[in-house]
């Protein structure tokens, strides 16, 4: 794996783009730099500018990094995927539930062995930043041995990841139950091992209020109230059927978004997967909390699961971020996770220009995770996390872009027709992670 040299000043010298606000919500959200010079040192960003504003500043020792006719850009940031799922990806099922019981719940049993857990989370890392992808809120299985697994994969790369121990104590098979107390207490262990070791983050995980009992709800509220810095993650209503369940198992309360809300997990730093079938009292809750939304289109649509109401989500004013959902979601790229984004919102009579949906990849994560000056864009002392786009990668991708007559144009080219295959470089905390060959 090759790796630059982090400890001199490092320049790079691309097309430059980056996000300080939301498109949607304001005209000047961009920063764009046709020439431009993106400068970091120590694995930090310095400044991002115009070359030639900047290269004039520059001593003779500078490392120079030309990737002209590129852009540069913030890593992508993928708020919901679930690693042990990749050896799954494209398993046929006539809805969720279904899906869960054939093929979800026997691929995540033999996460037990470490070993096992390590090569898929080996393989899975390295998609991901094949795809551009610098950080990523992963589900993890039951097992601490699968979260132990991660976190050293990971901890290995220096990646920025978020992950935690699923809490299932009811309605799953046996081989995947934990109990209420073990459940909470095998993940303050975790909590207390990785949580802000080095880059590695935690999150506090139901898997969703139906494989959950009352009890272990309870006590991961209890939990998050004592670590207020941890995540919490999990999923609401992503499916009909999933709905009317949890309606049965909780008839007290108001919708599924209460059940989560009557057990203290409403909060900052809470990443709720799906959200397609709340109403407007649901969402105004979101937004006094500060809890977030990972869309998951191409998982939504594989699933047949329903359409994300945009409207409504902007309408309230929510935090909202892109997942992939591996392995429901059918590609790791944020590229292609864009295209179906783009469809989803336009079945629901909303339009997403290409600098929306990059800034949902980018920036709008980093705010939906509380991280906006970590990570996310380029204001000097953030994490160098970055990646090379190619328009020119594929004979499409060359003669369509060079068609483009404004930058929206050339992203939403390379949102609709882009993959893995436009990646041609990922950097982590200053270091070159993956390199795409010629």
């Amino acid at each position: 794996m090759p790796v630059t040299n982090k400890a001199t000043l490092q320049a790079y010298r691309a097309s430059l783009l980056h996000f300080t606000a939301d498109p949607a919500l304001h005209q000047n959200a961009h920063v764009w730099h046709e020439d431009g010079l993106l400068l970091v040192k120590d694995g930090y960003i310095q400044v991002a500018g115009d070359y030639a504003q900047l290269n004039t500043n520059l001593s003779p020792e500078t490392t120079m990094h030309d990737y002209r006719g590129k852009v540069i850009m913030p890593g992508f940031i993928d708020t919901h995927v679930h690693y042990p799922q990749t050896d799954m990806i494209a398993s046929p099922a006539p809805g969720l539930l279904p899906w869960l019981e054939t093929y979800t719940f026997p691929t995540e049993r033999p996460f037990s062995d470490g070993p096992h857990a390590r090569e898929v989370a080996s393989f899975f890392l390295d998609q991901l930043l094949r795809c551009g992808t610098t950080t990523a809120m992963v589900y993890c299985t039951v097992h601490p041995a699968s979260v132990e697994a991660f976190f050293t994969e990971s901890e290995a790369r220096n990646v920025r990841m978020v992950a935690g121990k699923v809490l299932m104590d009811r309605n799953c098979p046996p081989f995947l139950q934990d109990t209420a107390q073990d459940g909470i207490l095998e993940s303050e262990a975790l909590i207390k091992k990785w949580h802000k070791r080095g880059r590695q983050m935690y999150a506090i995980t139901p898997r969703f209020a139906a494989t959950s009992s009352p009890e272990q709800l309870q006590l991961a509220g209890d939990l998050a109230a004592a670590y207020p810095d941890t995540y919490i993650q999990t999923h609401v209503a992503e499916n009909r059927d999933e709905v009317a369940w949890i309606k049965s198992l909780f008839p007290r309360a108001r919708s599924y978004l209460d059940v989560y809300d009557q057990y203290g997990l409403m909060r900052s730093r809470a990443m709720y997967a799906h959200c397609i079938w709340l109403d407007g009292v649901d969402r105004e809750r979101m937004a006094e909390t500060q809890a977030a939304v990972a869309i998951c289109p191409t998982s939504n649509l594989f699933l047949g699961s329903g359409l994300f109401d945009f409207n409504g989500a902007d309408a309230a004013k929510l935090h909202l971020s892109l997942g992939t959902d591996v392995g429901a979601g059918t590609s790791f790229s944020m590229l292609q996770t864009m295209n179906e984004t783009y469809k989803v919102a336009r079945m629901g009579g909303c339009y997403l220009s290409a600098l929306r949906m990059f800034y949902l990849a980018t920036l709008g994560a980093a705010r939906s995770m509380q991280l906006e000056g970590t990570i996310g864009n380029f204001t000097a002392g953030a994490e160098a996390d970055f990646i090379v786009l190619d328009p020119q990668a594929t004979p499409l991708l060359a003669r369509r872009t060079a068609c483009a007559n404004s930058l929206d144009e050339l992203l939403f080219v390379l949102a609709l027709l882009g993959d893995d295959r436009a990646v041609a470089a990922t950097y982590v905390a200053g270091c070159l992670r993956y390199s795409r060959k010629q």
